[in-house]
């Protein structure tokens, strides 16, 4: 079974997945790590990024490997996730990444896969489908904390990246058609994986 998870930064998508992930004994996708990578490589070489996208190993797990090393905390710095998300807009780049993204899917076995077009592009035969949101205060609240930054400068960047993410012409931010939406914003953890979880048991009887 893929669970894909999809949504705006900042709705809680990593942590949600990882404890979904954690809870049935799947194997969790970070997508967005993935493009982190490719964006550390163009901040540390030239050439083109979907060559590069196309070139890197990339090993996902409690660390994450780029060509052999771990690049965990150098892929989370703010720079790196702005970075990110304009490379995320190079059709190249998301061509290559969706490729590694679907053929580690195609392997086999029960995998919770988040990111920001699992549901849409990379893989669309997912038997459950989630959308998170969040109010957009909430979502850049919580960004600062992470971060460590001041809220007015993490919302305007995020309002930024949105706009980014939702108007770039491959692969947009928008929920798959039959993805079913869940609001964060006033749910704690245990109540988003209680949503979750009610739509694995349903699929599983459906499969059934």
């Amino acid at each position: 079974m893929v669970i894909a998870i999809d949504g705006p930064a900042g709705a809680g998508k990593s942590t949600v997945a990882r404890a979904v992930a954690e809870r049935l004994g799947y194997t969790y996708l970070d997508s967005g790590a993935m493009y982190r990578c490719v964006a550390l490589l163009v901040g540390e070489r030239d050439g083109d990024a979907a060559a590069l996208a196309e070139a890197a190993t990339i090993e996902l797990g409690d660390r994450v490997l780029l060509d052999g090393r771990d690049v965990t905390e150098a892929i989370r710095s703010p720079a790196i996730s702005e970075a990110a998300s304009q490379v995320s807009a190079d059709l190249g780049v998301r061509m290559a990444l969706v490729r590694k993204q679907q053929a580690l899917l195609r392997d086999g076995g029960d995998w919770v896969a988040e990111g920001r077009d699992i549901g849409t592009v990379v893989c669309p035969m997912a038997e459950v489908k989630v959308f998170l949101t969040a109010s957009p205060e909430v979502r850049a609240r919580r960004r600062a904390e992470e971060l460590g930054a001041g809220l007015e400068e993490v919302l305007a960047a995020q309002i930024e990246r949105d706009e980014r993410d939702e108007r770039r012409e491959h692969s947009p931010l928008v929920p798959a058609n039959d993805a079913v939406p869940v609001d964060t914003s006033e749910l704690d953890l245990e109540g988003v994986l209680g949503q979750i979880l009610t739509l694995v048991t349903e699929a599983r009887e459906v499969e059934a």
